[in-house]
């Protein structure tokens, strides 16, 4: 169906803490940038990448009863198309990415653009899906890897370097 992602088309992000406040946060590398989100940025993110599927996936449906069962011309469904998309609440937060759903009228596959700064990459429903879960995974994990750390710390036999060891092999794992 897709081609397979290169390199610098990945979307990597991972649990860190913002050096400056010690705060939960993500860490988002995609190809040559990087950039720290907090884990509501990464939640908003995560949960409109699912959001996005799932119009997608019902648009193309609803594009598909339009044609073959109310054999109602494409221009037509689009123009019904957008009016109902018109009417779907707007998504509230900041997030990381722009997410756009798409619906191949022709084609009639369901597509998740996605984009930051001048990177940008299509997905399937259930590969934006599965970017959400990550997503979710690592906004969760920066939550409670600061409270591990603030744990971790009050032991006086573990000085800061145990600290970063400790959080670099468990880093390590969640790849």
């Amino acid at each position: 169906m897709n081609e397979p992602l290169a390199d610098e088309d990945v979307a990597y992000i991972r649990s860190t803490i913002d050096p400056a406040t010690r705060k939960a946060a993500c860490l988002l590398k995609w190809g040559r940038g990087e950039a720290l989100l907090t884990p509501e940025v990464t939640l908003t993110t995560a949960r409109d990448l699912t959001a996005a599927a799932a119009h997608a996936e019902a648009d193309v449906a609803f594009l598909a009863y339009c044609r073959e069962d109310l054999k109602v011309d494409l221009r037509t469904a689009g123009f019904m198309l957008r009016d109902i998309r018109a009417r779907r609440p707007t998504p509230t937060g900041k997030t990381a990415l722009r997410i756009e759903a798409l619906a191949g009228a022709r084609t009639g596959n369901a597509l998740v653009h996605i984009g930051r700064g001048s990177m940008k990459v299509e997905l399937t429903p259930d590969e934006a899906r599965e970017m959400a879960g990550h997503w979710t995974e690592a906004a969760v994990a920066a939550q409670i890897d600061v409270r591990l750390r603030y744990v971790l710390g009050e032991q006086p036999s573990l000085g800061p370097g145990d600290l970063e060891q400790i959080f670099a092999k468990l880093q390590g794992l969640q790849r």
